[in-house]
């Protein structure tokens, strides 16, 4: 069986840079667990810091849970981050999306007639190289988005972006998949 590896050390409270270590003691703190990506990330506690104030912000932003799991299942498909895809396939089940909105999502798609012009534009955005055609910017706010939602929308596609592309330039493990390597490399 081959265990799955990192290129990037996978950091805990322990190994973590002196200026990781607030951060990921707080996220143990509140989560329990410390998903491999922040394990990752806390090689350079500038990134690391800067991702937990981006994504803090963005929580008390306008939109909703749902909303924000299904843009995260689109953006972590879209990069082919399978920590990022079976993370917010969770999430978004706890979240109340049924098993047929999850694969929905993970396409751009909802039947939700509003979720879905928003996740066509945003579609439109990562796939266009970041200009998406004018009628969907229309679609979207007909569809109820206003322009701060359709702001926040844009940075939560920009903060799981980042997030995917770490997973995927690390080759950073789904979470649980690593212990055994741990327990390996601690040996």
């Amino acid at each position: 069986m081959k265990i799955p590896m990192s290129r990037f050390h996978i950091h805990d409270e322990l190994t973590a840079p002196e200026g990781s270590v607030p951060v990921l003691k707080g996220a143990l703190a509140t989560g329990g667990q410390l998903p491999n990506f922040l394990g990752v990330l806390a090689g350079s506690s500038a990134a690391l810091r800067g991702y937990a104030r981006f994504r803090s912000e963005l929580r008390h932003g306008k939109l909703e849970l749902r909303t924000l799991e299904r843009i995260a299942l689109a953006v972590a498909e879209h990069y082919e981050s399978e920590p990022g895809i079976a993370m917010h396939g969770r999430m978004a089940r706890a979240a109340g999306l049924g098993i047929d909105e999850v694969a929905l999502a993970r396409e751009f798609q909802s039947r939700d007639v509003r979720e879905a012009a928003l996740l066509q534009y945003l579609r439109a955005l990562v796939d266009g190289g970041g200009r998406p055609p004018m009628h969907l910017h229309e679609e979207a706010r007909e569809a109820g988005w206003s322009d701060e939602q359709l702001l926040e929308a844009i940075a939560y596609v920009a903060l799981e972006s980042f997030t995917a592309m770490i997973n995927v330039a690390g080759e950073v493990p789904v979470d649980g998949s690593v212990e055994e390597s741990r327990a390996l490399h601690a040996a």
